[in-house]
């Protein structure tokens, strides 16, 4: 069991409203709340269970109702003076939480059975939860607040989740009183105690540093040597503790600290597996919330005897998460720690290595620090989550380019039934895989095919969908190559057309693709890649590369004119533009993507656009470029691109896949997103997305509220025309285009 007294998450008063009763248990994540006086005094408790049971009965479910309504006042309870035995006795298959009142019946800590993660501060630590990143600031300080600040700084600056350091009270913690001239100790002791006599920051000090660590929104623990140092730090009020390797036989102290009821992160390097066995019985029996750290205590360890094989040991005999307390050299082992299920790593952080002290010869500078934080975060997202297999959409786009379909090889008429010698194997893959040939043969051909021609699953489906009239209260059409515009473009009542150009498409006769005018409108989607593998960038730091973005740009543009003499009542089209501002490697920084958009709009501002508007796109996060991914900065950021827009003038596509995915991977609301740039709008891509870089998904197959999204677009960008820009959607006929056109007719 824990013996949980950091319970303010549980907490409620009673006259609080039902509705914050339920949000609160919602926040916890473990479905309890208990209902309080002003004073403390616990008056009842509210599970998910215990609400579902009061709402059938109640006349009526109001979440303004007072929490005191639901309140289940026949509860179990024990008093904190109660034995640890009897109190685990009280734990059963029904009751998993536990309050734990004073002899005033305030309730002052919780009992929870033992579970394999928990939380620090704010951090959930635990498998599947990304590592908590502890950058061991210790004495590294060397007694200087200031330098104790820079280095609170420069934890923040390379995303460490925590700043720690180290609290000795020397009179009692040493048998000579920390006396650092005492000629009788031993050369190694005498070392360490002139070290810390002088490197030491005051209690006031300390707590000065932890303020500030708050106010920089990094958590500060800290290790405390001795008890007199732990009485100071509970009542700062430390939210977690680390105990020193040093310390893990030390079991008054690590009595003391369980008994705080804070969670404790305990370094095992020393220490044989037997004690480290015996102290974590002493802490189980103490109610503890433990972390166990593999550590090897020598500094600089051997990688020889780093043994990282110990840690899933460790997580057997302590059953809770474990994490690794890093002496070794480089960021290397850090790495392999978290790839074999780290939890928790600690290292040592430090601005010079030359400093006076043993601890900074194996300390970390801030920008090695800062590649060991993106290697973990890069290591967390390679391992991904267990499950079944999923194709990612670079997968599935270079499996369509280079796998195989099953085609006809003869003319068949509708009604014809498909034999094995009708079928062959071809690229692309974008029909029925190989294997799907027992499903095809014996199957009547339900329409007319042609030698060639790829088999899809629509032709062993038992229905199809067609294209029929829509309704919608905006312009709306489909994206056309000119190859399938004469057929796609004329199976519904469009209101314009979206060519989607490739390269190749720059170099056609398009007077060929056309009979006589239309009567409708039209917009160009510019490539992305043109010939010689040259992306599309207008703001390359290459003055060279952005010379030539512009340079093709231009010939979109001057196509885009020529296409205008067969939409003779189409005054300015618009050209959606993927403008750039990709990475490779990494992310741009704030200030560098400003820079980035000055050269987009001198880029423009270059080209001859009369009589074309030109459309930048929103970006999606993580891109992909035919089957490889990049890191995209532009046009993602809904206040940026807002600003942009209103300082030059320009009007936007506002894909929704893009956008919603930027929204998921930097936790922005979508609907802000759309209220910010849905003004700017121009043209929308309508499609459905899922996680950071699922996108072009078919509408509802993903992850955006559709309702919601369509009430926002027709409140902040009524006007704007739009497309289903579902991936492949043209396949078989257009079938992907008309399933999400049937779906958005209802709410758009």
């Amino acid at each position: 069991m824990i013996i949980d007294k950091n319970i303010s998450k549980y907490l409620i008063l009673d006259a609080e409203t039902l509705g914050a009763g339920l949000s609160k248990i919602e926040s916890n994540e473990d479905g309890i709340i208990f209902g309080v006086t002003p004073e403390g005094v616990l008056t009842g408790v509210l599970t998910d269970g215990d609400f579902r049971r009061w709402a059938m009965t109640a006349e009526a479910v109001d979440i303004n109702s007072p929490l005191s309504a639901a309140l289940n006042t026949v509860f179990v309870s024990a008093s904190i003076h109660d034995s640890k035995d009897r109190i685990a006795a009280l734990l059963d298959d029904r009751i998993s939480f536990l309050p734990l009142v004073d002899d005033h019946q305030r309730c002052v800590a919780m009992v929870r059975r033992r579970q394999p993660e928990f939380f620090i501060g704010g951090h959930k630590v635990g498998r599947g939860h990304p590592a908590f990143i502890v950058a061991e600031i210790g004495n590294n300080h060397n007694g200087s607040l200031d330098l104790a600040k820079t280095l609170v700084d420069k934890a923040v600056a390379v995303g460490a989740d925590c700043a720690k350091f180290q609290m000795r009270d020397l009179s009692v913690l040493y048998k000579n009183a920390g006396d650092a001239n005492d000629a009788s100790e031993d050369l190694n002791t005498q070392y360490t105690l002139d070290l810390l006599s002088r490197f030491q920051l005051s209690t006031e000090e300390m707590f000065e540093v932890f303020d500030y660590c708050a106010s920089k929104g990094i958590m500060a623990l800290c290790t405390p040597w001795d008890e007199n140092s732990l009485a100071a730090l509970e009542r700062y009020g430390i939210k977690a503790y680390k105990t020193a390797s040093a310390d893990l036989t030390n079991h008054p102290l690590l009595t003391a600290i369980a008994q705080t009821g804070k969670p404790m992160l305990c370094s095992t390097g020393m220490s044989t597996e037997a004690e480290i066995a015996d102290a974590v019985r002493l802490l189980h029996g103490q109610g503890a919330e433990l972390a166990l750290l593999h550590c090897n205590a020598t500094y600089p360890a051997p990688f020889r005897d780093v043994n990282l094989g110990f840690m899933e040991k460790l997580r057997q005999i302590g059953e809770c998460p474990v994490g690794y307390s890093s002496h070794d050299r480089g960021n290397d082992v850090c790495v392999a720690a978290v790839a074999m299920g780290a939890n928790i790593i600690e290292k040592h952080f430090t601005l010079d290595r030359d400093m006076e002290g043993s601890d900074h010869r194996v300390s970390l500078l801030p920008d090695e620090f800062g590649r060991l934080v993106t290697s973990i975060r890069q290591v967390e997202e390679a391992l991904g989550a267990p499950g079944p297999r999923r194709l990612s959409q670079g997968e599935m786009m270079n499996r369509e380019a280079l796998g195989k379909s099953l085609v006809i090889s003869c003319n068949l008429d509708v009604g014809e039934v498909i034999q094995d010698h009708m079928l062959d194997i071809r690229s692309p893959g974008r029909g029925l895989p190989p294997y799907r040939v027992s499903d095809v043969i014996g199957r009547a051909a339900k329409r007319k095919l042609s030698a060639g021609d790829i088999l899809f699953e629509a032709d062993i489906a038992d229905t199809q969908i067609e294209a029929r009239a829509y309704a919608f209260n905006r312009p709306f059409g489909i994206p056309v190559r000119y190859h399938d515009m004469d057929t796609l473009g004329r199976m519904s009542n469009f209101d314009l057309l979206e060519f989607h150009l490739s390269y190749k498409d720059m170099d056609e006769d398009i007077s060929k693709y056309f009979s006589g005018p239309l009567d409708m409108d039209f917009a160009v989607h510019a490539p992305e890649l043109f010939a010689g593998d040259h992306l599309l960038d207008l703001c390359s730091e290459d003055a060279d590369y952005r010379a030539h973005s512009v340079e093709q740009l231009a010939r979109v543009i001057d196509i885009t004119r020529r296409l205008r003499e067969y939409f003779p009542s189409v005054a300015t089209p618009g050209i959606i533009v993927n403008a750039g501002g990709f990475t490779q490697d990494a992310p741009l920084p704030v200030y560098a993507r400003k820079e980035r958009y000055e050269k987009i709009l001198d880029s423009l501002d270059g080209l001859d656009t009369d009589g074309v508007e030109i459309w930048p796109q929103t970006m999606p996060p993580f891109p992909w470029h035919f089957g490889g991914q990049r890191f995209q900065n532009l046009f993602m950021d809904p206040q940026e691109t807002a600003d942009i827009c209103a300082a030059s003038g320009l009007r936007v596509c506002l894909d929704t896949s893009h956008s919603k995915l930027a929204c998921t991977h930097h936790n922005w609301s979508f609907a802000d997103f759309i209220r910010l740039v849905g003004p700017h709008t121009a043209h929308l891509h309508i499609a459905d997305s899922s996680g950071v870089d699922g996108e072009g998904l078919q509408i509802g197959d993903g992850e955006i509220a559709l309702e919601e999204m369509c009430r926002c677009l027709k409140d902040f960008a009524p006007g704007a025309s739009f497309i289903p820009e579902i991936w492949q959607g043209h396949k078989n006929g257009g079938e992907g285009f008309w399933v999400a056109l049937e779906r958005l007719e209802r709410y758009l």
